[in-house]
């Protein structure tokens, strides 16, 4: 039995892509991992119901939230409240790998 659900080799994003994998998806929480090739964009969005975490594993990820952007190293965590919106961007040469949770899943409460 394996517990974990990530395997970092599944994801490998060429020049300006960017890949996901579903990791967790219950009744109220949904995790996500995103890996961004070199010069790709995760757009700006937002879950207005719902709360959003960033846990960059690999790499070094521009994180954009409103009107500010800020880069972030792995291992680092970012909150996302509720209708904040958010996205990525990988202004490196390597691949950026980071998981989102999002909670709880929007219509679930």
């Amino acid at each position: 039995m394996t517990l974990d659900r990530l395997d970092l080799d599944d994801l490998t994003p060429g020049e300006g892509e960017v890949q996901t994998a579903e990791l967790v998806v219950t009744d109220d929480v949904l995790v996500k991992a995103f890996a961004l090739g070199p010069g790709a964009t995760l757009e700006p969005h937002e879950h207005g119901d719902s709360t959003n975490v960033f846990h960059v594993l690999d790499g070094e990820v521009t994180v954009i939230q409103g009107d500010e952007e800020e880069r972030v190293s792995a291992p680092g965590v970012v909150l996302h409240e509720r209708g904040v919106s958010h996205g990525a961007r990988n202004d490196g040469d390597s691949v950026v790998v980071f998981t989102a949770s999002l909670c709880p899943l929007p219509g679930s409460g």
